[in-house]
C-alpha cells in the first residue's frame, strides 16, 4: 500500500519530533538565545524513540489499533533497529549538552518512564489513565528545558506560555482521541470523556486566553513585570485555531491525524518576527 509523504511523516513517527525540534529552536530564539545544533538534533531523536517506542508496545498490547499501529507492528523489526542506533546517536550527543538539562531530563525521564509502565500494564488497559494529559506536560517541560537552563532567570517569566503549550498540546491529543473514537469512548479515563464531548468550547476558551496574553504582556511589562515572549502565545492562539478548523474538515483518518500535528507548526510563520 502506497502512502503520501503527509502520511508517511506521520506513520514514520517523524510528526512529533519535527514539532518538538521546531518549538525547542522557537522558544530559545523567541527568547534571544541560539541553541547548539546538538541541543536541537537531540531533541528530534529522544522524542522520536518515545513515540516510535510507544507505537511499538501499543500495537502489542491493544486492539484498537490504528494505522500508525498496524504500521509500527509490520516493520518492527526495522523501527527497533532504528531505535537502538538513534540511541547511540543521542548519546554521542549528550556531552555536548549542558549538566542541568541533563540532570532535569534525567528526573523528566524517571518520570516518563514510570508513566509508560503505568499506561502499558493491565490495571491501565481495565481503567484507562488521562494519557493525553500527561503528553501535554511531558512535552511542553522538555521543550522548555534548554531555554531554561541557558536562562534560569526567566523561569518565572515561561511559565505562562509553558502552561500554555501545554494546555495546546493536551487539545491536540484531545482531538486525536475524538476522532479515532466517535461512537464510544467508555474505555476512556472521565477527564478524557469530558473533554472530548467539550472540545469547541475548550478550544474557545484556549483560543480566548492566547489571544489576552498579548495585551497582558504588555500590562506586564508598563507594571516593570517580567513579560513573555509574544511570538510563543501567537503561536499558541494560532495552532488552536488551526485545530478548530481541521476539526471541521473531512479528510481521511490517516491525512486527518497527521494534519493535526502540522497544526502545531506555526512557529515557522512567525520565524521573521524572531530576536
Amino acid at each position: 500500500m502506497r502512502h503520501s509523504p503527509l502520511a508517511l511523516w506521520h506513520l514514520l513517527s517523524l510528526d512529533a519530533p519535527t514539532v518538538a525540534a521546531l518549538w525547542t529552536w522557537f522558544i530559545a530564539r523567541s527568547c534571544g538565545i541560539a541553541l547548539p545544533h546538538a541541543a536541537i538534533t537531540a531533541m528530534f531523536l529522544a522524542v522520536w524513540m518515545l513515540y516510535a517506542a510507544d507505537r511499538l508496545l501499543d500495537s502489542r498490547n491493544s486492539t484498537d489499533l490504528e494505522e500508525r499501529h498496524r504500521f509500527h507492528h509490520r516493520h518492527r523489526r526495522l523501527f527497533v533497529r532504528s531505535i537502538a542506533l538513534a540511541a547511540i546517536a543521542l548519546a554521542a550527543l549528550t556531552p555536548e549538552l549542558l549538566p542541568q538539562a541533563l540532570r532535569i531530563y534525567a528526573l523528566l525521564g524517571a518520570l516518563l518512564a514510570a508513566w509508560f509502565l503505568l499506561i502499558h500494564t493491565r490495571l491501565a488497559h481495565e481503567r484507562r489513565l488521562p494519557k493525553e494529559l500527561a503528553v501535554g506536560f511531558f512535552f511542553s517541560a522538555a521543550l522548555f528545558v534548554p531555554t531554561i537552563t541557558r536562562r534560569p532567570d526567566l523561569r518565572l517569566q515561561l511559565l505562562a506560555p509553558a502552561l500554555l503549550f501545554a494546555a495546546v498540546c493536551a487539545l491536540n491529543c484531545m482531538y486525536l482521541y475524538a476522532w479515532e473514537h466517535p461512537d464510544s469512548r467508555a474505555n476512556a479515563n472521565w477527564t478524557t470523556r469530558a473533554a472530548t464531548h467539550h472540545l469547541a468550547t475548550i478550544s474557545t476558551v484556549l483560543l480566548a486566553i492566547a489571544l489576552l496574553c498579548v495585551p497582558l504582556r504588555s500590562l506586564a511589562s508598563f507594571a516593570f513585570v517580567f513579560a513573555f515572549p509574544w511570538q510563543i502565545t501567537t503561536a499558541c492562539a494560532a495552532s488552536t485555531a488551526l485545530l478548530f478548523v481541521l476539526d471541521r474538515l473531512n479528510l481521511s483518518p490517516i491525512h486527518k491525524r497527521a494534519a493535526a500535528d502540522l497544526t502545531l507548526l506555526t512557529p515557522l510563520a512567525l520565524a521573521p518576527f524572531l530576536k
